[in-house]
């Protein structure tokens, strides 16, 4: 969302001071803090559609937070509302399905569910007006739009923006609300984030917020930015594990190699679509963005609390023994025999699919070209041989299949290929069967995955071990 990585915690933090300040109870002030944190867990779900509609799906969706006044320039204003709903919609769906598998209260799951509803009724998916739209959501919105105002524009001009929206965008009353205790919440929160990080995040604890988040969530999660990496993170994870337990680690460096491989593409989502999907060279500028993906992974993952260790080995996976990889550039002795498993085991999955810039190679190739590597300098040897050799063994950090909910294997089938990014039609000619017969499966899928988006039905066959 081109936001800085501590966006969200502080947005959160702001909703439950807003929540407070209504008399309204803690109940409220707990919902509005975990929906605030999950606020975007839907936007890389959706970013393929910011990008074809505004080009830079990153620096688009950051002008259109900050109400820029031509943040949608390239849209002909006619059909802004009818190009945005269908992303809205895809967004809401896959966040509240976030906090179904967290196992979050209804309460969180029906505001993220709801949350681009506005109070006049122009919001979205649903066009919900009122009092029809959870409380929290609201109380979001405007934390939110403090945090993102006062920090891109000053706090006067913030607060002239809320007063503007009052009435429209949330309610009026709550609106009131803020003028008088927002420089005192800015200031507390400023004082929280540089001198007590620690008090910050627990003063937002909640019951349901005690468990450490799945990694395979948050890779399932991290692949939705571009179909084609549909099942990459679990992919690498499973390759990584599997491969350590060939060179005879012991399960906790399994565990860990499984949980870097998982939330090691956390910073792709900082780098635009239209970076990811070109078919030719990259320019020094697109390079010098996808060089910083590491970096961002391993900023972000100072913020995950007991995934932090994960995320600093996730930020190692583009090394190379010669340092010639980032974003670090450091080699030989300096990186561990956990990062050269990961950096290579992300190299050796990558070469086995299918990417916009080339096709996918057969085994025996990527075998050759990871050998290669080795006698250039750039992987460990060892590493390299383990990982070939334990291609088809599954790792003990690998998932069991989950059956509450049973798709056919044809079902399956059309579920993969439309998650990967195919149209009906592109998936019929790939299963060779009729788009009628495809657009059937389709439809049969999101009733049983209760589902009405694409994104939606792949994160929650993903979290179930159908694909």
């Amino acid at each position: 969302m081109g936001q800085p990585t501590d966006h969200s915690l502080r947005t959160a933090w702001l909703a439950g001071q807003l929540a407070r300040a209504t008399g309204e109870g803690d109940g409220l002030a707990a919902t509005a803090a975990q929906a605030a944190l999950l606020r975007w867990s839907g936007c890389t779900a959706n970013a393929g559609g910011f990008a074809d509609m505004l080009g830079d799906d990153v620096a688009g969706r950051e002008a259109m937070l900050a109400q820029r006044q031509d943040w949608a320039k390239t849209v002909d204003p006619n059909g802004l509302k009818g190009a945005i709903r269908p992303l809205a919609q895809i967004h809401c769906e896959v966040s509240g399905e976030v906090a179904r598998i967290l196992q979050l209260t209804t309460d969180t799951e029906a505001t993220l569910r709801h949350i681009f509803e506005a109070w006049d009724g122009t919001g979205m998916p649903d066009g919900l007006a009122g009092a029809a739209v959870p409380r929290a959501v609201y109380v979001v919105t405007l934390a939110g739009d403090l945090e993102i105002f006062s920090r891109v524009y000053g706090l006067p001009r913030a607060l002239g923006l809320i007063a503007a929206q009052a009435g429209t965008r949330y309610p009026a009353e709550l609106a009131t609300l803020v003028p008088a205790q927002a420089a005192h919440w800015l200031e507390a929160l400023a004082t929280l984030s540089t001198q007590a990080p620690a008090a910050l995040d627990e003063s937002m604890q909640t019951q349901q917020m005690q468990q450490t988040t799945s990694t395979g969530l948050i890779g399932d999660v991290i692949d939705l930015k571009l179909p084609w990496m549909t099942g990459y993170s679990r992919a690498v994870a499973r390759a990584a594990a599997a491969c350590g337990a060939r060179l005879g680690v012991d399960e906790a460096c399994e565990a860990r190699l499984y949980a870097a491989a998982m939330v090691h593409g956390i910073g792709r989502a900082a780098v635009p679509n239209g970076v990811w999907n070109s078919p030719g060279r990259l320019s020094a500028a697109e390079w010098e963005q996808v060089r910083l993906v590491p970096y961002w992974t391993a900023r972000a993952g100072k913020q995950t609390g007991s995934l932090a260790q994960a995320a600093e080995l996730a930020s190692y996976a583009y090394e190379r023994i010669d340092g010639s990889g980032y974003f670090r550039g450091v080699g030989g002795p300096a990186l561990s025999l956990d990062a050269r498993v990961l950096s290579a085991a992300v190299a050796f999955v990558a070469l086995g699919e299918k990417r916009p810039w080339r096709d996918a190679l057969p085994a025996a190739e990527v075998a050759a070209r990871m050998r290669t590597e080795v006698s250039e300098g750039r992987f460990d040897g060892a590493v390299v041989e383990a990982l070939i050799d334990a291609r088809d063994v599954p790792s003990r950090g690998a998932r069991v299949k989950q059956q509450t909910i049973r798709l056919s294997a044809r079902e399956i089938d059309v579920l993969r290929s439309i998650s990967r990014g195919a149209s009906n039609k592109e998936a019929a000619r790939e299963l060779e069967l009729s788009p009628s017969t495809v657009r059937t499966h389709v439809e049969s899928v999101f009733r049983k995955l209760e589902c009405s988006t694409r994104a939606a039905a792949t994160l929650k066959a993903s979290a179930l071990g159908l694909l």
